[in-house]
């Protein structure tokens, strides 16, 4: 497929952005609550008191003065950003809410901003869903388990049968879709901490629909949320499907931010004139308002079956000749805390981490955070 300069290189963004609205049903097999169902269909109890997770905040907000709660951009960019970066910044990609309880069970409640539950190439569990996490008793979080809306509002168990005793839960938010409200409930009686957001300077990732979290089956395996596993961090992902092209509107906002890191991860939405014109205005941009603050820079990931396609490998070529250019002209320029990562391995050598070439499976997100986590540890001195 031949894209000129300007358009979109992720077949998914054409659907998310039309303007029909159609479900796509998916049988999900295995887990617990697998399924999204009425409460009166699950037979919970009445008795739940329920918590309004806005009451102590998530992470994964970089601004406050959102729209709407859950938005990942503030009111003020609607009509700054192009149109489809402001759509997209309505999905709750990245957030993540944590608390603490003893409940036997965990029941949850929200509301969806698109009717739009699933993709093609993702299901619901990943574009809807709301993903469970626990801390064992080393401290590591595990998975426990996800909903797999099939109606806009949904209210569910979503784990039953717990293990006793006081642990600490992630909650991750749907990564293709926007939350309007979100509850969680234990049995009246149960322990209930809220657990608010970590005052760590969180790593930032600006890219495509890669790190937006196509195609992850949960949002709990996105790439950042990977990364902030693994690194201890908070995570602010700023990926906007189709739409990731290095544009100084969005270089204002990012600088607005204090991150540990910036990740900026956008060749894949890119062609070499649009990085030769904005690669090195836009870490110009985030180095004066952040002098010191490390800039990782990375190339696209091959496409699994680049070595078929010759146009493929071209545009590989050359993109990654021109952040390779600008990253050397900003090295001259005196510009410092400044990594690069290459792309050739970012999917692995097999070819089998993508569900159509271009965007990562489960297996492909974790060979993605494999890549990453080394050159975020180096940049952020963390060995």
């Amino acid at each position: 497929m031949r894209h000129s300069p300007g358009t979109t290189s992720d077949p998914i963004s054409n659907r998310i952005m039309t303007t029909s609205r159609r479900h796509f049903l998916h049988i999900v097999a295995g887990g617990a609550a697998a399924a999204a169902l009425p409460s009166s269909l699950l037979g919970q109890p009445a008795d739940v008191t329920w918590h309004d997770v806005r009451d102590w905040g998530i992470e994964g907000k970089g601004w406050s003065d959102t729209t709407r709660y859950f938005d990942r951009l503030p009111a003020r960019a609607e009509g700054v950003v192009r149109t489809p970066v402001w759509d997209l910044s309505r999905h709750s990609a990245g957030m993540a809410v944590r608390f603490s309880t003893d409940a036997p069970e965990i029941h949850i409640r929200y509301s969806l901003l698109s009717e739009q539950l699933a993709l093609p190439i993702m299901p619901a569990t990943g574009v809807s869903g709301v993903d469970l996490y626990a801390a064992d008793a080393e401290g590591i979080e595990r998975w426990v388990a996800v909903t797999a809306p099939r109606t806009q509002t949904v209210e569910t168990e979503i784990a039953s049968g717990l293990r006793p005793g006081m642990r600490r839960y992630t909650m991750y938010l749907p990564l293709y879709n926007g939350v309007e409200s979100l509850e969680i409930g234990v049995d009246t009686g149960a322990s209930f901490e809220p657990v608010a957001p970590r005052n760590q300077r969180p790593m930032l990732f600006y890219g495509t629909s890669i790190m937006h979290g196509a195609s992850a089956s949960r949002p709990g395996m996105a790439i950042p949320a990977l990364l902030g596993r693994r690194l201890n961090r908070p995570t602010i992902n700023l990926g906007f499907s189709g739409n990731g092209r290095m544009e100084a509107e969005v270089g204002a906002l990012l600088a607005e931010l204090d991150p540990c890191i910036f990740a900026i991860d956008c060749l894949p939405n890119m062609q070499e004139s649009m990085v030769d014109e904005r690669a090195a205005p836009l870490v110009r941009q985030l180095r004066e308002a952040h002098p010191e603050t490390p800039i990782l820079l990375v190339e696209d990931r091959s496409f699994t079956n680049t070595r078929f396609f010759p146009a493929r490998e071209e545009r590989h070529r050359t993109n990654r000749n021109a952040l390779g250019r600008a990253y050397r002209q900003l090295r001259d320029e005196g510009v410092e805390h400044l990594f690069y990562l290459q792309g050739e391995q970012l999917l692995g050598r097999d070819g089998e981490a993508a569900t159509d070439g271009s965007h990562p499976s489960d297996l492909g997100m974790v060979r993605y955070a494999d890549a990453y986590e080394p050159a975020l540890r180096a940049a952020l001195g963390q060995y």
